[in-house]
């Protein structure tokens, strides 16, 4: 097959949207092309959200606070909608002080200098007067939908929240025919990309374009995958490896010693080190000999070298 030769154009731009044109494509590459683009669009380009806030005076997210127009839910959806560009790899701090009647926007969050708001007139709460609304936030940078169960707390008052990260908004993609000289069986691509304002779609377009090729290099040039060393637990003792050391005809201070210092079952004891277990106190030499007559009667080799 042939090298690609393509075209991308932007065909249509606004705020926050940009239509491309991408051909011609060979057949059915239009759709190979829009459908693996779409998919990485929408789940894998990194993007920045809040994920906890803690508001002065309220213990949790089913309440209301005095003075402010909405409740506390109501403020939760709208702190969700608010959109940052931060592309660090550790949470940060944010925090909302206002203690003025009227409309409480995005702008008022105070971020670091490396976070940036995209929608600073969203508008987050209603105060009226007398009213004051503090809050501690934590923004953190992922890709995806992060639910607000996978970072439940027992802290009280901390509300953790789901995380929309995507930049992206929303992805369309169709396919028209087109022609190359007197062939007609060639493929458009109209790929309309949508974004949250951290982005721009043709920034979206190529971070998505570059994903996909590292995974396809991993197949063209592949790469050794280091694995990390994890000694597995294999289960080679059976039903014998189940029972207590108190069931292996140990004598009791033996046993009430290895009980005390973890090693409860013989699984766990045919893995200790001998020199681990002549450390612990009430065990010597000779219960180091007891243990391993005890052992070998029931078929187990003791002491890991």
């Amino acid at each position: 097959m042939n090298e690609p030769m393509f075209e991308i154009k932007s065909e249509k731009k606004e705020k926050n949207y940009e239509k491309f044109i991408i051909s011609p494509l060979e057949n059915s590459y239009g759709d190979t092309l829009g459908n693996s683009l779409r998919r990485v669009l929408l789940t894998s380009l990194h993007g920045a959200a809040i994920t906890s806030v803690k508001i002065s005076g309220v213990k949790h997210q089913f309440s209301t606070l005095k003075g402010m127009k909405e409740d506390v839910v109501e403020f939760l959806l709208n702190l969700k909608k608010v959109k940052f560009s931060y592309s660090g790899d550790k949470p940060v701090k944010a925090s909302l002080s206002v203690k003025v009647s009227g409309e409480v926007k995005a702008k008022d969050i105070k971020v670091p200098a490396q976070v940036k708001i995209a929608n600073p007139e969203m508008v987050l709460a209603v105060l009226n007067k007398g009213a004051k609304l503090e809050a501690e936030m934590e923004i953190e940078s992922g890709s995806g939908y992060s639910l607000a169960e996978e970072r439940k707390t027992g802290t009280i008052g901390l509300i953790p929240l789901d995380a929309a990260f995507s930049p992206v908004s929303r992805v369309n993609y169709k396919i028209e025919e087109t022609r190359v000289g007197r062939l007609t069986n060639y493929d458009k691509l109209i790929l309309e990309i949508w974004t949250d304002g951290t982005v721009t779609p043709k920034d979206a377009l190529v971070s998505a374009s570059k994903i996909l090729v590292s995974y396809f290099n991993q197949i063209v040039s592949p790469k050794k995958v280091v694995k990390e060393e994890t000694e597995e637990v294999k289960d080679t003792l059976g039903p014998v490896g189940k029972l207590s050391v108190e069931e292996i005809g140990l004598p009791t201070r033996v046993a009430n010693a290895l009980i005390k210092s973890g090693y409860e079952t013989v699984e766990e004891l045919s893995k200790a080190k001998k020199e681990d277990l002549v450390k612990v106190r009430n065990l010597g030499e000779k219960s180091i000999k007891i243990i391993t007559v005890a052992l070998a009667e029931k078929g187990v080799k003791f002491g890991a070298e």
